[in-house]
């Protein structure tokens, strides 16, 4: 019983670092390009899901008749997230268009540099406006045990696997089933040969940077309402376990980085149950360092040759 509480917990938080490490991946899979302010986004997204549901005066307050605590309205629940997602996608915007789109042609440590002033403003610029104080988010939907799953998962937990589950579906379909989804792989592909058949690719990758923000804007809401806490750096330690998962399943591979989120996730939360709980958070850099020993392109990559 134990045991599988604990496989849950894990699958949890790896679904959080799955719909992350989705931004790094196809922000990769296009440009070739770590965008390390991808984590401070999500934390501007948690901030973005907190604004939404004070502006909805939503939360824990609510109560039934017994004066135990209730879930938040579904539509409240759906509009932050909505509204999330909205504001973090045009962040991912942009940052894009204003930060890297100047610099697509220039050398990588040129843009690397860039990505890693763009997290520090965006940082920084998060504690002078809602200060360092770490605030507390909302509990949207309770923590009441499930008797039809044997007590093993909450209502919460449900609902975070559930939304996970149908983000990552819903992108893989867009993906692979969509006119833009097959203008995106082209311009992973070829990004050149892609120009020259007609395709924006200017908007593919505007478009790139969106999704990938909204992704992590919903895990920041779905993250924040099963920690309760929020602060202007919540996004570096999550943002680079998140990176983790994608080198872990493959940069550049969607379904690796699903993968790679849930084995991480999954890992940490053993350890945590273990006497060595202190080195839960070291567990994320323990593993890319053996599967960049033993398998740099990730457990779902391939390996290819580039051009030095």
């Amino acid at each position: 019983m134990e045991f599988l509480q604990q496989c849950i917990n894990g699958l949890v938080q790896g679904s959080i670092y799955a719909l992350i490490a989705l931004g790094y991946t196809m922000v990769y899979g296009v440009l070739r390009f770590i965008n390390f302010a991808h984590g401070d986004v999500y934390m501007l997204g948690a901030y973005f899901g907190l604004f939404t549901a004070r502006w909805l005066q939503t939360g824990t307050m609510l109560a039934d008749k017994n004066g135990n605590p209730q879930s938040a309205p579904l539509l409240h629940i759906a509009l932050i997230l909505v509204f999330s997602m909205a504001g973090a996608a045009l962040v991912g915007l942009v940052i894009e268009r204003f930060a890297y789109r100047p610099l697509r042609n220039a050398p990588r440590l040129t843009a690397l540099i860039t990505a890693i002033g763009v997290s520090m403003f965006l940082e920084y610029g998060a504690q002078c406006l809602f200060t360092p104080t770490p605030q507390g988010f909302p509990k949207l939907i309770t923590e009441t045990p499930l008797a039809a799953t044997g007590g093993l998962v909450t209502q919460l937990q449900l609902v975070i696997i559930a939304v996970a589950v149908f983000l990552m579906v819903s992108l893989q379909l867009f993906v692979f089933k969509t006119k833009p989804g097959r203008a995106l792989r082209a311009v992973a592909l070829d990004r050149q040969a892609a120009q020259l058949m007609g395709i924006n690719t200017d908007a593919v990758i505007a478009w790139t940077f969106a999704i990938g923000s909204a992704l992590a804007a919903a895990a920041s809401v779905l993250g924040s309402t099963y920690q309760n806490s929020i602060d202007p750096l919540i996004g570096i330690a999550v943002g680079m376990k998140a990176f983790v998962a994608a080198v872990l399943g493959g940069i550049g591979n969607i379904p690796g980085a699903v993968l790679g989120g849930l084995l991480l996730g999954l890992a940490e939360t053993a350890i945590g149950a273990t006497d060595y709980s202190g080195y839960r958070d070291a567990v994320a850099f323990a593993l890319l360092i053996l599967i960049l020993l033993l398998r740099p392109a990730g457990i779902l990559g391939k390996a290819t040759a580039e051009k030095v």
